[in-house]
C-alpha cells in the first residue's frame, strides 16, 4: 500500500480500545475542508512508508495495542488493501477502516470476509449537496450501497458528517439524520477549515 503517515499511539480513534494508525495516499474527494491535504494532494505526498516498517512496529506492540486503524487519503483505493488487512488481523489486532463509502464493492468484500470489527463512514452532505461538498463528480448510488452495507453488516459501526455550514444548512443535517436513522451511530463534526495552497 501507499503509506503516508503512521501515528503509532491513540487512545481515541477505536472506541475503547488502544491503537496504531496507519493513513493511506490517495482520495478520489477534494473537500474544501480536508485537515489531510497531504494525504489527497500527489504534489504534496510525502515520501511513502513501507509496510515492512509498518509491520515491523506493529510486531513489536503486540502486548501494547488492542487495534490499527486503516484510514486516509481513502483506502478503498488501494488495490492491496485487503491482502495488508489480512496481515493485521493475523497477528492478532483489531481492525477499523475509515472510509468515503465509494467503493462498496470493495468495502462489501471486506464486511464478507470479516476483516474488520469497526467502519466509521463519512456522509459528506445530502445526495443533491455531493458534488458541491466534494468538488468532484460522485456517484451518489454507491454512497447509498455503502450505507446499507455497513448498517447490515453486523459490525460496529459509525457515520459522520462534517457540518461545514458554507455549503450545507440545518434541514440537510436534519435530512441525512432522518436518512441514517440512529442516534447512537451518527456523529455531526464541527467543521474547522484549513487554508493551504495547491501547486
Amino acid at each position: 500500500m501507499k503509506i503516508g503517515g503512521l501515528q503509532k499511539f491513540s487512545f481515541i480513534d477505536f472506541p475503547n480500545k488502544t491503537s496504531a494508525i496507519v493513513f493511506t495516499q490517495g482520495c478520489n474527494f477534494r473537500c474544501s475542508y480536508c485537515h489531510n491535504p497531504e494525504l489527497v494532494y500527489p504534489n504534496m505526498y510525502r515520501e511513502s512508508i513501507q509496510e515492512e516498517q509498518v509491520f515491523a512496529f506493529l510486531e513489536s506492540r503486540k502486548n501494547q495495542l488492542d487495534a490499527v486503524v486503516i484510514t486516509g487519503g481513502e483506502p478503498t483505493l488501494q488495490p492491496d488493501l485487503i491482502n495488508f488487512i489480512k496481515k493485521v488481523k493475523s497477528m492478532g489486532f483489531l481492525g477499523k477502516l475509515d472510509t468515503n463509502g465509494s467503493n462498496p464493492q470493495i468495502l462489501e468484500q471486506i464486511i464478507n470476509q470479516k476483516l474488520v470489527d469497526f467502519i466509521a463512514m463519512d456522509i459528506k452532505a445530502t445526495f443533491d449537496k455531493y458534488n458541491l461538498v466534494c468538488c468532484v463528480a460522485v456517484d451518489t448510488f454507491s454512497i447509498k450501497q455503502s450505507i446499507n452495507l455497513i448498517k447490515n453488516s453486523g459490525i460496529s459501526f459509525l457515520f459522520r458528517t462534517t457540518y461545514d455550514k458554507t455549503k450545507l444548512f440545518d434541514k440537510d443535517i436534519q435530512t441525512m439524520t432522518n436518512f441514517i436513522n440512529s442516534d447512537t451511530h451518527y456523529k455531526i463534526q464541527k467543521c474547522n477549515p484549513v487554508n493551504f495552497v495547491l501547486q
